[in-house]
């Protein structure tokens, strides 16, 4: 089978399973991933692989901006503690019994790699988490905490994940550098994100922008906060953030209710 005919099927099969799950009032996601599960167990199809930079330059910048586009900033502020809480105390917690069962679960699987493997996989995923939680029966609060969270959560997964690799290197482990690093990477990602907001801002205010340049700066300032905090060391997911909750917050004042319709369709 061809990349082109593959990936005519797997967009059948996603948007069949949008409709299922719209039907059923499921989130999606579940499905896809059960749907990916059983694809998989098919010998005529080839192996499907993308490469880590089209995932994490390409498509997950947008995707994060427009989840923490859609979250209210006030009420982000309102659930501040639970969200920090959960982002630190939970992603650890999990990481934890994560390492733990890998360790004891697993043959001859040390407790370097396990933590390794706990690092990735215990941070939530910020756009799955706005997902998952879309038409369910749960409360306001809930959903901003949880959504909040899945936002924040990335600095300590990936200070986790930097230090449990240097760990199984270098033998050591050193707490009091890995709890400054996550300070500074958090710091540098909101005040990446934070500038690069305020940069767009401006052009917005002092300019005569039209649509297409109003839909080209939303889909520059994702990539650019991304971008410019991984560069400097920090949380690219935290720059997005904080750029989309900047400008939910003030760009929406100086663009007009068309452009930002055309914006987010794009």
């Amino acid at each position: 089978m061809h990349e082109i005919e593959l990936l005519v099927l797997l967009l059948a099969v996603t948007t069949a399973l949008a409709e299922v799950a719209n039907r059923l009032r499921v989130p999606y996601p579940v499905l896809l991933v059960l749907a990916g599960l059983a694809l998989s167990l098919l010998p005529e199809l080839p192996p499907v692989v993308l490469a880590p930079n089209l995932v994490f330059f390409v498509f997950l910048p947008p995707l994060l901006y427009a989840s923490a586009w859609a979250l209210s900033w006030p009420a982000f502020r309102a659930e501040a503690r639970p969200i920090t809480l959960l982002a630190v105390g939970c992603v650890l917690f999990s990481l934890a019994v994560v390492a733990a069962v890998a360790h004891y679960a697993v043959p001859g699987f040390g407790w370097g790699p396990a933590f390794v493997l706990a690092a990735i996989v215990s941070p939530t995923d910020a756009v799955s988490a706005a997902v998952a939680t879309k038409g369910l029966p749960v409360s306001r609060r809930v959903s901003v905490v949880l959504e909040g969270e899945s936002l924040v959560n990335d600095a300590t997964g990936l200070i986790a994940y930097r230090y449990a690799v240097a760990a199984v290197v270098t033998g050591q482990f050193a707490l009091g550098a890995a709890a400054g690093q996550l300070l500074l990477v958090t710091a540098v990602g909101i005040g990446v994100g934070l500038a690069v907001a305020a940069a767009f801002y401006g052009v917005h205010r002092l300019s005569r922008t039209s649509a297409a340049i109003d839909t080209s700066l939303t889909l520059l300032t994702p990539y650019a906060a991304y971008l410019l905090a991984e560069k400097l060391h920090g949380s690219g997911v935290l720059a997005v953030a904080a750029a989309a909750l900047f400008a939910s917050q003030y760009v929406g004042g100086v663009a007009t209710h068309d452009r930002r319709l055309q914006a987010a369709a794009v």
